[in-house]
């Protein structure tokens, strides 16, 4: 009976345990719904009180794709809308995703100053996987282990001050084989020149003899121009330029991926193709050769100190699709932007006689004529940079920056930004805005002089982009400096540039699909140096 009796109250005990601990859960389970129940109703209220940038109502599901597939081109529709609302900030739906766009410089430092550690990511579209080779890139992969290794070999592998220095030389020849490749058309050609052409392979020539060390995939040109494989890779780098973050419906929408409905992924896939052919040749043989023994002195170019490089084990740091993939990251870093601005430039300064005089005043007043101008000369030529900086402020070389994607919910300019948002920081409306800028559709490079001892092309404030800033930043500012100037000062002081016979003045149309020149720079070069300072041989 004693048993039994200790048995009951053994039973009753462990049913009141197993009754409290219920009644524990059920306050645990209570208590948490009410704190998810605040904290649900504190991000609603929040969103009722902090409003999106403004902005069109979107449709369900496809958001505001809509309308920017019946108003292409993208860029040029996104700013007539915000021109339209009169406003600094605004956002787009496009599928599920919030793209804000800013043309002011205040709120541009707010996301790359202020926040930037938030805005370090970048978005997953189909060009930036096909062209990184599967987010394994510096540039276009999305902030993580990865993209933070890729940068920190870039960083103090490649754009170190000391490989600057370097490969000084290699730069300079490239400098003395465009001066006699311009005069050779010049004196040969009928004074006739293609400045796009002439402006667009100087920067294919200087990253070909820094990454490869050889300025020719094929069989060297008599002339000193481009073969056909130095058109071919040229030509498919401004492509997939132009293909990165284009608003293809598809990155937007997932489930379209595939139906190619813009044709966006043939071109990319093509594009892709061509430089990869071009590339992987010469990096597999290079890689080859290190990894047999065959090539072990010192690094000679870009190429040569990836494929080199080690890690605390002494294995190799960097896999061959590492290695591929960043030496796209700084081929399509320099082709465009340099080329760009000196085609501007040159094409605004021909229809100003005024400006080109200033510049070729303090050309010959630093240099002279006696010599040609080197990259030591650059700190002192002062309106000749501001010339390339009003360049870019009116003319930039594409409408956006590389977007950046939002790691958590935040507040920007008081409007409400959502985790996972793209913002990009419009080029053309940072340049362009008159509430930054005075008169700001003349091209007038006086404006930079006033503002510093000394002229840089980077512009710290955001009130246009040269060189992007941030941790996801132009990471080779110090490269397309040096390229930029060197290519304008070369062809300034070379050369006397005209107009062609029956023009009276450059047409200074903007491209309808991009903001290139809507027709190529034709102008007449005749030299104005004493003919021994024209290299007579080309390094090939």
């Amino acid at each position: 009976m004693a048993m039994e009796v200790e048995e009951a109250a053994s039973s009753a005990h462990s049913a009141s345990l197993l009754s409290s601990s219920r009644n524990l859960e059920l306050l645990l389970l209570f208590v948490m719904l009410v704190l998810y129940l605040i904290q649900t109703s504190r991000l609603h209220l929040y969103q009722r009180r902090t409003p999106l940038p403004p902005g069109l109502v979107p449709w369900p599901i496809v958001g505001n794709l809509p309308e920017m597939m019946l108003n292409k081109p993208a860029f040029r529709w996104i700013h007539h809308v915000m021109m339209r609302m009169d406003s600094d900030i605004a956002c787009f739906k496009l599928g599920r995703v919030h793209v804000i766009s800013i043309t002011c410089p205040k709120i541009a430092q707010e996301v790359l100053k202020k926040q930037d550690a938030n805005f370090v990511s970048r978005p997953l579209t189909f060009a930036s996987k096909i062209i990184s080779n599967d987010y394994k890139d510096a540039v276009l992969s999305p902030y993580g282990d990865q993209s933070k290794k890729m940068r920190h070999v870039f960083t103090t592998e490649i754009i170190c001050p000391s490989r600057h220095k370097q490969l000084h030389d290699k730069r300079a020849e490239e400098a003395d084989n465009l001066t006699r490749y311009v005069y050779n058309l010049a004196t040969n050609a009928g004074g006739s020149i293609d400045v796009r052409h002439i402006a667009r392979h100087y920067c294919g020539n200087v990253i070909r003899r820094l990454v490869f060390d050889k300025r020719y995939f094929g069989e060297p040109q008599a002339d000193g121009g481009p073969g056909p494989l130095e058109v071919q890779h040229v030509d498919a780098l401004i492509t997939s330029l132009g293909l990165l973050y284009a608003f293809c419906v598809s990155d937007y929408l997932p489930c379209l991926l595939g139906l190619d409905i813009d044709g966006h992924e043939k071109m990319v896939r093509e594009a892709n193709e061509m430089v990869n052919r071009l590339h992987d040749t010469v990096i597999d043989e290079r890689w080859r050769q290190w990894k047999s023994g065959e090539r072990q002195e010192e690094p000679e170019d870009f190429l040569d100190v990836l494929v080199s490089l080690k890690d605390a084990q002494g294995s190799p740091l960097l896999t061959i699709e590492e290695v591929k993939a960043l030496v796209k990251d700084i081929t399509l870093a320099a082709i465009d932007n340099p080329s760009n601005a000196v085609e501007w430039a040159l094409a605004e300064m021909v229809n100003s006689s005024e400006v080109m005089a200033k510049a070729v005043e303090e050309m010959d007043r630093v240099v002279g004529r006696e010599r040609l101008v080197q990259e030591s000369d650059i700190p002192q030529l002062n309106y000749v940079k501001a010339c390339i900086r009003e360049a870019f402020r009116l003319h930039p070389v594409a409408p956006f920056n590389i977007p950046h994607v939002a790691l958590a919910d935040t507040t920007v300019a008081g409007y409400r930004v959502p985790k996972g948002s793209h913002v990009i920081l419009s080029r053309i409306g940072l340049g362009r805005n008159p509430r930054v800028w005075d008169d700001p559709l003349r091209f007038n490079p006086d404006r930079h002089i006033a503002e510093a001892v000394e002229v840089a092309l980077t512009e710290n404030n955001l009130r246009f982009i040269s060189f992007s800033t941030g941790r996801r930043g132009c990471i080779a500012a110090s490269l397309g400096t040096a390229m930029s100037v060197m290519l304008f000062g070369r062809l300034l002081q070379g050369f006397t540039w005209t107009k062609p016979d029956g023009v009276a003045t450059v047409d200074l149309s903007e491209s309808k699909h991009d903001t290139f020149m809507a027709k190529p720079l034709a102008l007449r070069a005749q030299p104005r140096l004493p003919a021994h300072l024209y290299p007579a041989i080309y390094r090939l």
